[in-house]
Parts: C-alpha cells; sequence; structure tokens
C-alpha cells in the first residue's frame, strides 16, 4: 500500500489565499456576456454584473481578481472607460478578434464587480502603449484622497472614496505581446515605470495598505529573463541609498515577478480538443500540468540569488489548460469546454503552489468566465458551473492555511501507452487550519487504476474526517442541458485508522479530506 507521510510538527509556510485568484480579460465573452450584461439586461443583474455568475464565484471563492488583460492590457487606455458610458470613446480589440470594445466596462465597473465578489484587485497597467503619464494618472485616480485633478475626476465621475489597489502589473508579457522587449530593457524600463506607481494615501500608508508591485516576468522557461530582469530590478540605485526607507513610497523592489505557461497537449498551431482526446493527448495535458513543479523550483532557485529573503513572489497570473477553440466558436475568443481531465489538471497544480507557497505568492488561472479552462460558461440567461469550479470549492480549505511537511512513498510514474508522456500517478499536499484541523488533498491522475493509500500522520490521532471527491470520466463535463454530469459528492471509502486513516481512490479523481 502507498503511503501519505504527514508530519505535523514541522510547519511551513502560509498558503496565500491568492494563490487561488482569477484573471478576467477583455476578450471573447469573458467581460460581456459572461460578467457583464448591462443595468437595462433582461438577465438579472446588480449594477450590469450577472447575479447568477457573481453568486456562483462567490460560493466558490476568490480571493483576488486579475484585469483588465493579458495583452489587452498593454493595448488599454483607462480615460476611454470612465465618465457616462454614452461618451465613452470605443476602441478596437484588435488582439482578440477585432471587435468593436465600447469601453462600458471600466474602472468604476472593475471596483464594482471586485465589491460584489468581495475579492482583493490586481490591475494591470499599460507599458506596452501607454506613458508614464497615463499609468500614473490611473494610480492616482484609484487610490489618491487629497484634491488631485484625477481625484477630483473620479469623484466627478460618481466615486467620492478610493478604491484599494492591492496589486497593480507594471506590463505584462513584456517579452512578447507587450512590447517585444529584451529582458535588459525591460528591466530598465520597469524602473522608470515603478517609480511613478505611488501610494498617495501617505496618512495611512502601512505595508498593509502598500500597492504591491508585480513585474513582467518569464514565458515558461525562459530562465534568461529571470535572470536578467531580476538582476535590473532588485539592483540598489542611487536614489534608494540616499532618501533610504523613504523609497519605499517611490517604487523600489516590486512585490512578485509574474510567471506564465500554458499546459498544451499539442502545439500553438493544433492544441487538440477540449473533449475528443486519446489516451496519449491525456497524458501529455496532465504531465505538461505538472511540469510546473519544474518551473517553479529553477525560476525560484534564480530569484533565491536575488531575493534569498523571498519577499518577491513568484506570481503564476496566467496558468490552465489551452485547447483549440470549439467548432463553431469564433478562434480567437478562446472558447472550449471543461472536463475532469481540467479539474485533475487544476487540482494537481494547486498541490504544486502549495508545497511551493514560501515562493509562489499569487496565481490567476485563465481565465474566470467562458474563455480558456473557465470556472463558469455563460449561455443567454444559462450558466454552468465547469469541473474547474468544483475543484477550485474543494481546495478552499488551503487558503491562509499553514502548509505541513508531507511525503508519498511508493508512488510511481504512468505513461501513456506509446511512453511518450511520464507523470507521478498522485499529487497531494496538506495544511492545517487556524481551528487545528487539517485540509489533505489528493488527485489520482492515473486513467485506469484507483490507488489505496494509508495516510500516517507522526503522532496526531484523528477523532473524524469529512471528505468529498470529485471524478468522473476523463472527458466528463456538464452541458446546458445537463449541467449536473460533474460535480462534488461525499466521498466514504475511508476508514480512521490508529495513525491516520486508510482510503482507496478511484481512477481520475480528486479527493479532500478535512481530518481533526
Amino acid at each position: 500500500m502507498k503511503t501519505l507521510r504527514i508530519n505535523e510538527s514541522k510547519k511551513k509556510s502560509q498558503i496565500n489565499e491568492d494563490i487561488y485568484g482569477q484573471f478576467a480579460e477583455h476578450l471573447g465573452r469573458c467581460i460581456y456576456e459572461g460578467i457583464y450584461v448591462g443595468e437595462d439586461s433582461d438577465i438579472p443583474n446588480k449594477n450590469g454584473m450577472r447575479t447568477d455568475v457573481v453568486e456562483a464565484l462567490k460560493d466558490m471563492g476568490v480571493p483576488v481578481l486579475r484585469w483588465p488583460g493579458g495583452c489587452f492590457a498593454d493595448e488599454y487606455h483607462w480615460m476611454e472607460g470612465v465618465g457616462p458610458k454614452a461618451e465613452r470613446t470605443p476602441m478596437v480589440n484588435s488582439l482578440w478578434g477585432g471587435m468593436i470594445e465600447n469601453n462600458h466596462f471600466g474602472t468604476h465597473e472593475f471596483f464594482e464587480l471586485c465589491e460584489q465578489l468581495g475579492c482583493k484587485t490586481y490591475v494591470n497597467g499599460n507599458m506596452g502603449s501607454g506613458t508614464v503619464q497615463e499609468m500614473q494618472d490611473w494610480v492616482q485616480y484609484m487610490t489618491d484622497t487629497s484634491e488631485s485633478p484625477m481625484a477630483n475626476l473620479r469623484r466627478k465621475n460618481g466615486r467620492e472614496d478610493p478604491w484599494r489597489v492591492n496589486y497593480f502589473g507594471i506590463g505584462n508579457e513584456m517579452w512578447g505581446c507587450g512590447g517585444n522587449m529584451l529582458p535588459e530593457h525591460y528591466a530598465s524600463e520597469f524602473r522608470r515605470y515603478n517609480n511613478f506607481v505611488k501610494d498617495y494615501d501617505w496618512m495611512n500608508f502601512t505595508s498593509d495598505t502598500k500597492i504591491k508591485r508585480i513585474a513582467s516576468g518569464p514565458n515558461r522557461d525562459d530562465y534568461k529573463w529571470t535572470e536578467t530582469v531580476m538582476e535590473g530590478i532588485t539592483r540598489t540605485g542611487n536614489g534608494r541609498d540616499e532618501f533610504g526607507n523613504f523609497a519605499a513610497f517611490l517604487g523600489g523592489v516590486p512585490s512578485g515577478l509574474a510567471l506564465h505557461y500554458y499546459a498544451i497537449p499539442g502545439d500553438f498551431t493544433c492544441r487538440g480538443d477540449a473533449l475528443d482526446f486519446d489516451e496519449e493527448e491525456y497524458y501529455a495535458t496532465v504531465s505538461k500540468a505538472a511540469w510546473m513543479e519544474e518551473l517553479i523550483q529553477k525560476h525560484g532557485a534564480i530569484m533565491d540569488k536575488h531575493d534569498p529573503e523571498k519577499t518577491i513572489g513568484l506570481i503564476v497570473d496566467e496558468w490552465g489548460t489551452w485547447y483549440d477553440a470549439q467548432e463553431g466558436t469564433n478562434p480567437l475568443f478562446l472558447y472550449q469546454q471543461n472536463s475532469i481531465r481540467d479539474a485533475l489538471a487544476a487540482t494537481l497544480t494547486f498541490n504544486i503552489f502549495n508545497k511551493h507557497a514560501d515562493r509562489v505568492h499569487m496565481a490567476n488561472i485563465a481565465q474566470m468566465v467562458n474563455v480558456l479552462q473557465a470556472m463558469v460558461l455563460t449561455e443567454g440567461d444559462q450558466m454552468i458551473k465547469t469541473p474547474t469550479f468544483h475543484a477550485f470549492k474543494m481546495f478552499k480549505g488551503h487558503h491562509n492555511a499553514t502548509l505541513i511537511e508531507s511525503a508519498l512513498e511508493g508512488i510511481k510514474q504512468i505513461s501513456d501507452e506509446d511512453e511518450d508522456h511520464f507523470v507521478n500517478e498522485i499529487f497531494e499536499s496538506v495544511s492545517q487550519a487556524k481551528d487545528g484541523s487539517y485540509t489533505v488533498t489528493l488527485t489520482n491522475v492515473a486513467l485506469k487504476d484507483s490507488q489505496s493509500l494509508e495516510v500516517a500522520f507522526d503522532e496526531f490521532k484523528p477523532e473524524s474526517v469529512e471528505a468529498t471527491i470529485l471524478t468522473g470520466a476523463v472527458d466528463a463535463h456538464n452541458t446546458f442541458d445537463e449541467p449536473e454530469v460533474v460535480t462534488t459528492i461525499k466521498f466514504t471509502d475511508f476508514e480512521i485508522t490508529e495513525k491516520g486513516l486508510k482510503l482507496t481512490m478511484p481512477a481520475t479523481s480528486v479527493v479532500c479530506l478535512t481530518v481533526k
């Protein structure tokens, strides 16, 4: 029998709830139709936000939301999206289908959405086609409490109090759609732009209210980008030497470096189908999702050289599965169905993030609604929850809990029939909540084999266990006609033992145990 050994006396890093963050871009039907339908829509809404979508996402748990992109961020000019909607300036969304963006969902609407969700805010600024002045003005518009021109414009547009910007991204994918920059150039530009992303609420300034600035990090395994940018953005400048702690108000070292990585079973010309796939494509997907572990380790090792205290988090603010767009839809809208395969890819990734909570401070799956690995899908006034939605909800026990040392014994690697793709058969992580309970999450990616597992604590003796399971055929999914094909159910195939418990997981399943 395989064994999960838990050393509950070895407490590690806190698992930041922001690891379970979301991402919403002006892309396809994510914002319009998916989240925002307007105040005059027949679809039930509150201030334009779909009530069904917001209530579902609140139930799932959204700790932080990233907006407005993505690649869209570096074409977005925020002034076009404030003021009376009838007077807002339309733009062409040249990146995602060439559609006309009416800018009815802008800064005020984003913060309204976050207030309804009860989540933190992550705003991505425009470095690619924007100016330092434009970025500075936006931050002032959102956060300033004084009688400055931008704060007064915010008041004129209907918002007296400033908003809280928890995270601010200085550019997005600057190696690609954000500007096609070399890492040396971006590091230099980051220092300049970062200097003007100011914390305006001087009277209430603390480390908790300071905007956490996120630098544009690497694509996949571009370790040179990480090395060059980390060296550039952490180098102490003369101004910082001269002003000492005062430099904190002038930008200073960022709080995070963004990594982007998608698990694609094929390549960018043929990514594969979301539902019609064979064993090789299945194992290609989960093994590529599992590559996240190596990426975190190698990028993290480079970051450790420049930031040994790990104050700069690795921010995986774009990740998830990516397939060909569903047939019959606009290929640039990136709409795809969502199956058990996606829930397995997500949860094995969650477990990897948890195990590296000392370095991974936030992650934002792409994307929240109707795009790529979405939490919910909508069609007119209908909405369905995807298997990935249920996966996120299962892992809520890890939010802000303390990671506990754990390790699997006796597991093996499995592969497809041609032995082209290898992956561990089980992924796990363990945390302890403030009330003393333990959350144990397990992902069995084996396509055919169930897994018998002994969960052994070092000294702790469980008295009660509550458990849920998500399982099914790997292509199982929910549709608008059958919205409950995939959902979580109570898990009972376990027994409490003197050392912990024994359980048997079905093939292709996710199990969450709350142990007290």
